[in-house]
């Protein structure tokens, strides 16, 4: 099985232990263990049933996983599938694992979507596709499978989920201090969606009637809710009790509680209220264990409870009405008859879901997923050699960029890995520590809060750097935090610009991306009057990275399309023959210029500009590399200037970084598998891959060495390399992640012809802006 376990705390969690245990009492001659999927913050020691631990947003591990279960000689993996436990956009990770198995799979949805984005929808389309049998647990998620994503019937099994046996509930209000009470009871981790404030609202109404009674919140907050608001969904609950006069009749316990003490509460309760918010919700462990507990039910209509309480097995009030919830209570309370019906149809309902039956239903699915497998593959498994597996990449390392932060952001130079503190810092490098911030956010994957943190940190410093007076960013500062000057460069400008942008399209902080989509739009207006080709480029790339989030912004595409007309203007004006460029020398950051008109091309739909961009990048490829066919970008000692000899060296990190970038996007737009072929060159590059066959990538702090000599590397690692690998990596690993869209299924890309050529225009816009940094 793979899924959470105990002692995680969350409902997959509980579900994955429960339905574990029960399989193997079920089935003693089978060996049945747990790959458990941790997150990044948390650790936890686990049962002796758990015998491989899967890291959230570390892609490898997946894979490790794989080969785990293929030589352990798995005759079924059962995954438990939830978007939010596995890394990667829409849970994708897991795909990569579920691919390399020779074993058949059942997975169990424990969420489906009626209307899923892009990348949610290619990764079900996908698991779906890897799965022998899916199980849902409700009549409503039959129907969705079959509508949203064409599963057949064939391939569905309906399970309900898994209840325990209760004890007596009246030794049971004793042993919980409640005895003599009627019992309202909401259980489960917390979290602003369940609607808990209705219930409260209810109370004073409901105690007029019935004085006796207590309301229990059982429960600790969901960790991820935690995490990013702490306890504040609690505090306002029980600040609320207090203000309407209730908090005498309000229980609050937080804590995770074991199974028996659970059972305890549930069978104390004579009335469990759900009144969640939610009509998605496809199932509810905690509603079907009061359900099959034989418990009178008060709930809102989400889709789980309107088909687990239809036949009056329960009682169905509005959204948001603490008026029908308080009515609800009072009648049910106020008639012992009627809600020991209700019960007694609850209880027949449940005869089925104890989990001793749900493991003996999971057995047969599993059955006819090996017989089904056999009949569909006689094929024998073969190892998959190096050519025919994803090459991995280095783990995302920030020890050394923390190092470089200081209070005031981050800092410009090292000294071999020391900070340089006379060099100060600059614009460019903290927007680019923003940008990375983002992407690593977005990929879930590394130290979360370390992530939060930094992030925040270089958008304090691109923030401090905007000058209002005259709208434009400074770029470097003293160490002593004064600015050296009043106006940065245009670069710079585009550069901040960029970072902002892509704050706005990816971040999940709704603070961050306020405060960036302010900046971003008091920057905009000087960009009419600058004249490089790189600001225009990076502020390019920044639009496209807003307009991920913000499509249809007028103000911003024209924009777009002006600067995306200068840039062809100026490839017109430039190119010959056997110079396809938009200048007459190349010199830094060349590929971010072809990168920006073809992404800002295949957004628009604009053939044009999408073949002059490719025809660009393809020349850039060819003389940007080494006689030996390894990628060498060309040197900042001299650089190529049109007729000249071209400049070997000094080859500098950011230039490679570009590169992936730039080949990565091509490949998206064109389909072509080898822009991917030569992304991985130029990231390699970074691992050793170049003219000197050394490393620039320290895998001891994380870092990146500042470029390549013509004799020797350059040990110093600065921040603007560090943050090029780092920009180059995370781009990468989003190129590996398995959320490419069914192309039969899900097309998402439209033909434009221009002069002649056929262009493949991605016709999604969650199809984004940076390949490079793209995850669809």
């Amino acid at each position: 099985m793979i899924g959470n376990h105990m002692p995680r705390q969350c409902g997959i969690a509980t579900f994955t232990t429960h339905l574990s245990d029960s399989i193997g009492v079920a089935f003693p001659e089978v060996d049945c263990f747990v790959l458990a999927m941790n997150d990044v913050v948390h650790r936890h020691v686990y049962p002796s049933r758990v015998r491989f631990e899967i890291a959230e947003g570390d892609l490898a591990s997946y894979h490790r996983a794989a080969d785990f279960l293929n030589v352990n000689t798995v005759d079924v993996v059962c995954l438990q599938h939830e978007y939010g436990i596995f890394g990667g956009p829409a849970g994708s990770h897991i795909i990569a694992l579920l691919r390399d198995l020779r074993m058949p799979v059942v997975t169990t949805l424990h969420t489906i979507l009626a209307e899923p984005n892009a990348a949610q929808r290619a990764v079900m389309d996908e698991l779906f596709g890897l799965s022998e049998r899916v199980v849902v647990m409700s009549e409503r998620g039959v129907d969705l499978l079959r509508s949203v994503h064409q599963v057949p019937d064939g391939k569905i099994d309906l399970i309900p989920h898994g209840i325990p046996f209760l004890p007596d509930g009246r030794s049971s209000k004793q042993r919980i201090g409640v005895e003599g009470k009627r019992v309202l009871l909401t259980f489960g981790l917390l979290s602003p969606d369940k609607g808990i404030e209705y219930a409260i609202d209810a109370l004073p109404q409901i105690l007029e009637q019935q004085p006796n009674t207590v309301y229990i919140v059982l429960g600790v907050t969901h960790p991820h809710v935690k995490d990013q608001h702490g306890e504040a969904y609690r505090l306002m609950l029980q600040n609320r009790a207090r203000r309407l006069g209730v908090g005498s009749s309000v229980i609050f316990y937080d804590r995770f509680v074991s199974q028996d003490e659970l059972n305890d509460f549930l069978s104390a309760a004579d009335i469990y209220v759900t009144p969640y918010l939610k009509a998605e919700q496809i199932t509810s462990g905690t509603l079907a264990y009061a359900v099959g507990s034989g418990k009178a039910v008060i709930s809102t209509p989400y889709w789980y409870a309107t088909e687990l309480l239809e036949e009056e097995r329960g009682v169905l009030v509005p959204w948001r009405d603490s008026a029908a919830i308080a009515s609800a209570a009072i009648e049910l309370l106020g008639d012992d008859e009627k809600r020991g019906a209700i019960c007694r149809r609850a209880a027949a309902y449940g005869r089925d879901m104890t989990w001793p039956a749900v493991a003996l239903e999971y057995g047969q699915s599993f059955e006819r997923a090996r017989v089904g497998q056999e009949q569909r593959m006689r094929t024998v498994f073969h190892a998959k050699t190096l050519a025919s597996r994803p090459v991995e990449l280095p783990a995302l390392v920030l020890d050394h960029l923390r190092h470089m932060t200081d209070g005031t952001g981050l800092l410009q130079h090292a000294a071999f890995t020391v900070p340089r503190l006379e060099d100060g810092y600059c614009l460019d490098d903290n927007a680019r520590g923003l940008a990375v911030m983002a992407l690593a956010e977005e990929a879930g994957t590394g130290d979360r809060e370390l992530i939060r943190s930094l992030g925040s940190r270089y958008l304090a410093f691109v923030r401090y750097a905007w000058n209002p007076e005259i709208g434009r960013f400074r770029n470097f500062m003293s160490f002593r935090r004064s600015w050296q000057e009043e106006s940065g460069s245009e670069d710079s400008h585009g550069r901040a610009l960029w970072a902002l942008g892509t704050v706005v399209g990816r971040s999940a902080g709704p603070g961050r991306r306020s405060l960036s989509g302010d900046l971003f739009h008091a920057a905009l207006p000087v960009l009419s009057e600058f004249t490089s080709p790189r600001a225009w480029a990076f502020a390019l790339l920044g639009l496209e990275e807003y307009l991920r989030a913000f499509q249809g912004d007028s103000r911003v595409e024209a924009v777009r399309e002006l600067l995306a007309e200068r840039l062809l203007d100026l490839f017109n004006r430039t190119s010959e023959p056997d110079w396809p460029w938009f200048e007459d020398s190349l010199t830094y950051c060349s590929a971010r210029i072809a990168q920006a008109l073809l992404v800002s091309g295949a957004r628009m739909g604009r053939g044009d500009l999408v073949e002059v961009s490719l025809r660009a990048l393809e020349w850039l490829s060819d003389v940007q590399r080494s006689a030996g066919g390894d990628f060498a970008p060309v040197g900042s000692d001299g650089f190529y200037v049109k007729g000249g000899p071209r400049a070997r060296f000094d080859q500098q990190p950011v230039e490679a970084s570009a590169m992936v970038s730039a080949c990565l996007a091509a490949g998206q737009v064109t389909g072509d598998s080898k822009w991917s072929v030569y992304a991985r060159q130029a990231f390699d590059w970074f691992l050793g891959q170049n003219e000197l066959q050394e490393p620039l990538y320290d895998a001891s702090t994380g870092g990146c060495r500042d470029g390549l000599h013509e004799d020797r590397v350059n040990e110093n690692q600065g921040a603007e390399s560090t943050l090029s690998f780092l920009l180059a990596l995370l781009e990468m690993r989003a190129a590996d992640r398995i959320v490419g869209a069914n192309a039969k299924a899900h097309p998402l890309t439209a033909t434009v012809v221009a002069n002649g050529d056929t262009t493949r225009i991605p016709r999604s816009r969650d199809m984004a802006a940076s390949a490079s940094q793209e995850t669809s």
